[in-house]
């Protein structure tokens, strides 16, 4: 496995600091954000590694090559995660998008960072109809390609369960409305991934339960979405 390289960290202490990654596969120059908040997180997530509701280490967005064909990706970004020295359980996710150019923002406490490709992208709600007229082929079983547009947020308050698949919602929204207002005909790719990382509820602290656009934390979660997508839109939104 070959090794991932952090570069120096400089700059102001951020509550969502991913680490820039890099390694060699197949000769090919890749990259990797790998976030490490450690201990007292609750996460939810879409990712195919560490998916669900669970307490988590850390958070590894890794770029894979154009044509992934890989089975495991799982296993496979486990390896990276591992090789990188982060230990216990985390959260993977991949994209075949360059990570080293993604969008960051920060509101009122919620930050955000977002990695996007979207060359292949679409509607959520397509027709059902092949061009020919005929039935779509059956999907195939096995591991979906990589995704293209991927999303980590931080809140520094607890959530409830209810609250967290809430913030997923408003997450999705406020990426949906980001491309939009980028003049992208489109709801997304078909393999987009979440992870809404809150903090793991302590004796005598708030738990929220709500994390709508509307709501205090949810506002402010949409609003650093929005950004941080639309900052990783220009490099490659015509891609």
């Amino acid at each position: 496995m070959p090794a991932l390289l952090p570069p120096p960290r400089t700059g102001a202490a951020r509550l969502l600091d991913p680490e820039h990654l890099t390694r060699v596969e197949n000769g090919e120059r890749l990259h990797a954000l790998l976030w490490r908040p450690g201990p007292g997180w609750r996460m939810v997530s879409s990712a195919v590694l560490g998916g669900g509701i669970a307490e988590r280490a850390w958070v590894l967005n890794a770029q894979v090559a154009h044509g992934y064909r890989r089975t495991d990706p799982a296993r496979h970004l486990a390896g990276l995660a591992r090789a990188a020295g982060a230990r216990g359980p985390g959260v993977g996710l991949m994209t075949a998008a360059d990570v080293s150019a993604h969008g960051r923002a920060r509101d009122g406490g919620a930050e955000a960072v977002a990695t996007a490709g979207v060359s292949v992208r679409g509607w959520a709600a397509a027709p059902q109809q092949c061009a020919t007229g005929a039935a779509p082929p059956q999907r195939t079983t096995g591991p979906a390609p990589p995704g293209t547009v991927n999303i980590v947020v931080a809140l520094p308050v607890a959530l409830s369960d209810a609250a967290l698949v809430n913030a997923v919602m408003t997450a999705t929204e406020a990426k949906v409305q980001a491309l939009l207002d980028a003049g992208l005909d489109c709801s997304g790719t078909p393999t987009d991934a979440v992870c809404v990382a809150a903090r793991a509820p302590r004796d005598g602290a708030d738990v929220h339960a709500f994390a709508g656009p509307r709501s205090e934390w949810g506002a402010r979660l949409a609003r650093a979405v929005h950004r941080a997508v639309r900052a990783a839109l220009p490099a490659v939104a015509h891609s």
